[in-house]
């Protein structure tokens, strides 16, 4: 008992000097993050990405994926999470390579109030096989501290493992290798409790890898990032079954119209909305080799068929109007004069800007929260060369005018601060509007 509040006294402290991760798509803007595994643990969603890293330095090869350890992050909303740090790195694992920069996709799952965290990687010798061989890492709580096996699971040869426990509480491990396979593992959670076997009923030809198996209805959804064509695309079957066969359904999300060749998910149920978590190299756009996590919501047709999701750059969740609004991670946009693009190109982990540069143009953020308390003015960091003037209105661009902000004109970004009125409680659709033909940039903005 002491040594668990002493734990818990530990991860508050941790957690408290760990600066929150406040994002729409992608949701984590410090670091690049990859291949994610999306779960709920105690009211909270926790999220186990890869963490992927550019190759410089002389590790990893050229122009391809560099992966050296794992993080986990947290949140209650869906749009501010908590990076609780790494939980495993490749030079802490007995039996991985550690010069192998291969830590690719995971997956973690709770069992009897443990926390079993599945990872591939290269094996350091032969004794376990070639290539590639999956691990586990355990924990007592979702954050961790996780402890890697000292061996990874034996007769198991992949990637991208997922587990899946039934209601009857048997538990299946899937993972990859070109095609998907899987097997039963015993009660202990690290060992097989079957032969591995490929899972039938899915597309014969192409790439197939990142199994995400779900429950819904009586209905077994297997899930897979699929290449049908030149990159993967997100598909769908559906069985009886856990471990099939299964009835190819569907795609869930089409290629990638930037290119980005890989697109590994989880999806997951939370506060009754089912959402699907993916990933896209939106921080890195000329090299996809280094991606960031994203949200979606994901809804069903009567039928139990998945909807075809749409990847958006305003994501999921409420933001809080006292919160910086970043504006360019929109709902909608004007047809005309109005665009995004990255506050410095060098650095594009900060962030992106929205610019207007014509009259009447505009840009939409909607589900900003404002409670019920009193909010007086609004505050907005923009730039303008000339001096422009926009408009804040609410809902629609025919909306009621909140606030009319002047930007002053010159070479180097404003705090301006401007009065509000009209203004509604509750949930409301903000609209940014240019007033004239100078050109105005907005980093974000704000209510106090």
């Amino acid at each position: 008992m002491k040594n668990r509040k002493l734990y818990l006294f530990l991860v508050c402290l941790i957690v408290t000097i760990t600066n929150d991760v406040v994002a729409q798509n992608p949701i984590i803007r410090n670091q690049f993050t990859a291949d994610p595994s999306a779960r709920v643990f105690n009211d909270k969603v926790y999220l186990y990405p890869s963490h992927d890293i550019p190759p410089e330095n002389g590790r990893c090869r050229d122009n391809w994926f560099c992966m050296e350890d794992y993080h986990v992050f947290s949140s209650e909303n869906l749009t501010e999470w908590t990076d609780h740090g790494i939980i495993v790195s490749q030079n802490k694992v007995p039996w991985v390579d550690s010069t192998s920069y291969s830590m690719w996709a995971p997956d973690c799952i709770e069992k009897d109030g443990k926390y079993y965290f599945y990872f591939p990687a290269r094996t350091k010798d032969t004794s376990f096989g070639r290539g590639f061989a999956i691990g586990v890492a355990i924990a007592e709580y979702p954050e961790g501290p996780f402890i890697p096996q000292p061996e990874p699971i034996r007769n198991v040869h992949g990637v991208d493992p997922n587990v899946f426990i039934d209601k009857d509480g048997q538990a299946y491990l899937y993972w990859s290798m070109g095609n998907i396979y899987g097997a039963k593992l015993k009660e202990n959670m690290i060992e097989l409790a079957s032969e591995p076997q490929m899972i039938k009923g899915l597309p014969e030809k192409g790439l197939k890898e990142g199994p995400y198996l779900f429950r819904r209805n009586g209905i077994y959804y297997m899930t897979y990032p699929h290449v049908q064509t030149t990159i993967e695309r997100l598909e769908y079957a559906m069985g009886t079954n856990p471990m099939g066969p299964f009835k190819y359904t569907g795609v869930i999300m089409d290629e990638s119209p930037s290119g980005c060749w890989t697109n590994h998910h989880s999806i997951i149920e939370f506060k009754n909305q089912w959402y699907l978590f993916y990933h896209h190299n939106d921080l890195s756009p000329q090299f996809d080799k280094n991606r960031s996590v994203r949200i979606d919501s994901l809804f069903f047709q009567e039928d139990g068929t998945i909807q075809k999701v749409s990847p958006t750059l305003r994501g999921v969740g409420m933001t809080a109007a006292s919160q910086r609004i970043q504006i360019d991670r929109y709902s909608d946009i004007s047809k005309e004069g109005a665009s995004i693009a990255f506050n410095d190109s060098l650095n594009t982990f900060e962030g992106w800007k929205a610019m207007l540069d014509r009259k009447d143009a505009w840009i939409k953020y909607n589900s900003v929260d404002f409670g019920n308390k009193k909010f007086t003015s609004v505050i907005v960091k923009a730039y303008s060369e000339h001096g422009g003037t926009v408009q804040i209105r609410l809902n629609s661009v025919a909306g009621p005018i909140v606030a009319e902000v002047k930007i002053p004109e010159g070479n180097k970004w404003n705090i301006i601060t401007a009065p509000i009125s009209k203004l509604k409680s509750g949930v409301q659709n903000l609209v940014v509007i240019l007033e004239d033909n100078n050109r105005v940039e907005i980093d974000w903005i704000s209510f106090e």
